[in-house]
This record gives structure tokens, C-alpha cells and sequence, in this order.
């Protein structure tokens, strides 16, 4: 069976080979981990989809190919393999002796050196470091790049090079301000009603979902019923044409420890309640930064929701994520002195506010709408009766 480059994001085309942890001719159960793959998107691990034995390894560690290519051949029980005499030697950078699937392997276990990715490897050469002289913490003792910078700690200037995910992330963000006229516009919000029932909840939430109740399920709740009014914006440029979704898939932006961003997608985000939303997004925020999402996980978004707020910002411009049209930001929402009408007149009371700010497309929309929508989210957020959703 062929092991393939995934698609691990709608608009990534490529990935990198960043370190492989089989050889060919090893044994191999279904689930076993195979190699570690980076892109723009994510740096994820490939794991073994049958049991047999690694007959090729048809792309080795450090190389870019496109989505779809062979990585890998594992030939099941029963089956001679024969693969490598059909395929130019150039392309086969490590293939087992053609025999019998399940007979034994004398593979040559893995030096130090070859469990590292090609940013370590490119780290220890810019350093001249020895790796037999670094103690790795990675998996089964793998030397990994936060191993290497302690290691050399106090060299005055620290260099730290991009990695494959930083640099083709970086790649994707000048990309999207290349290719979309971005325009930012924002709106406070009073999240009274939503703090009379999120705070209500809070303590039992917490411990029935073992995570917080936070503002991020309330908003996407919001996004839902006020974009089913602005349908532009749940949408993508196509050649000369508008191409408006029929379901909102709502990517959530996910710190992952501040090693990189993911964005994984919620799909017909409409049909869901706040307590579902807040699952959802539980969910994928365990699984990204245990690093077991999937494919289908990181493609299919129509709109993006960014959270910067917990580490206390006050506004943020986010960059829209291609091909989508748009992407709200929610910052920090903090106490502060607030004008409100009352019966007797103005009065200035201490409400919980916070700014949402909306990055879209000038090609899509125009300001206008933007406001609109905008000013809708906000009627939402502050004037719904919230404990219906739960």
C-alpha cells in the first residue's frame, strides 16, 4: 500500500519530509508512527494505515513534494516486494531486500544524527555542535531544536533559524496580503448578557468538560446567525466572480504553545448551539496541540475566528486566511467604565467590553456591509437570552 503526501490544509500543496522514525525493511503495525511531515498549516506525524513491512522509503528527510506523492511503500503479508526494480534508482533513496512480507528484517537501528529533523540538523551545523554532546528530551530521546538553543545558551547573539512551518506560514501571510486589498474595521461590545450566563455556568462546565467556559462559543454563535444575513462574507473570490458557500465551516485559530498556529474547522457551524460550538472547540484545541488532528480536520474552512484575547490584547488586525474573504478577531474583554442610557438619563457603569475587529476583502465587499454585519453581531451578543443555548 502506497503511503501518501496529505493535504494537510485546503491550501496547501506541499509538505515536507521532516524526519523519518522507520526504515525500510522494518516491521510495521497498523498505527505505528512512520514520519513527521511539516507545512504551512501544521507539523504533524503519519502514522502506518496497514500492518506489513516498510518495503520503500521513496522520499527522504529534508525534501518538499507536492500532495499526493508516494512517501512510502508497505507491502502486506503475502506480497514479494517488487516495487523497487520498477522504479528509477534515483527516486529510491532506501528500499528492503525483495522478499516475503513477515520474514525477518536485519534493519540498522537509527544513529542520533538520523532521529533529528533538518532544522536541527542545520542548527548543530550553523554551531558546530556535536549532537552526541546534547541530551534530547524529544521522543525516544530525539534531540529537538529547543534542545540545541539551550545548548547554546549564552553565545552571545542567539540565531534562530525558521523552520519549515514558519517560513511557508510566513510565506502564506505575505501571500494573502499580496493577493487580498485587506481592510480593517472594529466594534466595542458589551458582553453583559453573556457573562450573566457564562459566569452562571462557569464552575459546573468547568468541571463536567474539564476545560473553561470561555467568550470564543458565544461569538461563533453570534458569527452564525449574523453571516446567515450577510451570506458575501462567508465566501471566496473565484475569476471575476463571487463563490458564496451554502454551509458555514468556521476555522478556529489555535495556538500551539507558542510554536505555531493551526487553524482546524468546525463544519455547518449553524446547526450548533453554544454548548456544542464550546465542545467543538474544546475538542480540536486538545487534539491540535497533542498533535492528532487529521487531514479533513484543517480544510473546508469558509470564515476564520481568531482568539487573541485571553493574553490580554486590546485590538487586533488578523490576516485573512486564503481563500476565505474575511476573519473576525476577539480581543481581551476587560471591565471598564461605560456610558449607557438609562430612564433618568446617561450614567457611566463598569461593563464587561470588548472589541471585535473584522479584517475582509475589499475585492468581496464593501465597508459598508462590513459595518452592517458588524453592528449586527454586536444586537446578537448583547441582547440575546443566552441560557437558551445551553
Amino acid at each position: 500500500m502506497d503511503v501518501l503526501m496529505p493535504q494537510l490544509g485546503e491550501t496547501v500543496a506541499e509538505g515536507t519530509v521532516a524526519a523519518w522514525h522507520k526504515q525500510a525493511g522494518d516491521s510495521v503495525e497498523k498505527g505505528d508512527m512512520l514520519l513527521d511531515v511539516e507545512t504551512d498549516k501544521v507539523a504533524t506525524e503519519i502514522t502506518a494505515p496497514v500492518s506489513g513491512v516498510l518495503s520503500i522509503i521513496s522520499v527522504p528527510e529534508g525534501e518538499t513534494v507536492d500532495v499526493g506523492t508516494v512517501l512510502a511503500v508497505i507491502a502486506v503479508e503475502g506480497e514479494v516486494v517488487k516495487a523497487a526494480a520498477a522504479m528509477p534508482e534515483a527516486t529510491v533513496p532506501a528500499v528492503a531486500a525483495a522478499a516475503p512480507v513477515g520474514a525477518a528484517s536485519a534493519a540498522t537501528p537509527k544513529s542520533a544524527g538520523d532521529k533529528v529533523s533538518p532544522a536541527v540538523r542545520r542548527l548543530l551545523k550553523q554551531h558546530s555542535l556535536d549532537i552526541a554532546d546534547i541530551t534530547g528530551s524529544g521522543r525516544d530521546g530525539r534531540v529537538t531544536r529547543q534542545n540545541v538553543l539551550d545548548h547554546i545558551e549564552g553565545d552571545g547573539v542567539e540565531r534562530i533559524p525558521f523552520d519549515r512551518v514558519r517560513k511557508v506560514t510566513a510565506e502564506h501571510m505575505v501571500r494573502s496580503k499580496a493577493t487580498s486589498p485587506h481592510v480593517l474595521q472594529a466594534i466595542d461590545v458589551d458582553f453583559s448578557a453573556v457573562d450573566a450566563v457564562r459566569l452562571a455556568k462557569k464552575e459546573q462546565w468547568k468541571s463536567d468538560n474539564g476545560y473553561s467556559l470561555t467568550y470564543m462559543p458565544f461569538v461563533a454563535r453570534a458569527v452564525a446567525l449574523a453571516i446567515a444575513d450577510f451570506p458575501k462574507l462567508n465566501a471566496s473570490v473565484g475569476d471575476n466572480e463571487l463563490l458564496l458557500h451554502a454551509d458555514l465551516n468556521l476555522a478556529i485559530a489555535i495556538d500551539l504553545n507558542h510554536e505555531g498556529l493551526v487553524a482546524p474547522v468546525v463544519r455547518n457551524a449553524t446547526a450548533l448551539s453554544v454548548s456544542q460550538l464550546a465542545k467543538h472547540f474544546g475538542d480540536l484545541a486538545t487534539r491540535a496541540r497533542s498533535k492528532s488532528l487529521t487531514a479533513d480536520d484543517l480544510q473546508g474552512g469558509t470564515y476564520t475566528l481568531s482568539n487573541p484575547g485571553p493574553f490580554g490584547t486590546l485590538f487586533t488586525a488578523p490576516i485573512i486566511n486564503q481563500p476565505q474573504v474575511a476573519i473576525l478577531s476577539m480581543d481581551a474583554v476587560q471591565k471598564r467604565a461605560h456610558v449607557v442610557e438609562t430612564e433618568a438619563g446617561d450614567a457611566i457603569e463598569i461593563r464587561p467590553i470588548g472589541i471585535l475587529a473584522h479584517s475582509f476583502d475589499h475585492r468581496a465587499i464593501d465597508g459598508a456591509y462590513s459595518a452592517a454585519y458588524l453592528q449586527r453581531l454586536k444586537s446578537i451578543l448583547q441582547q440575546t437570552d443566552w441560557n437558551s443555548e445551553f
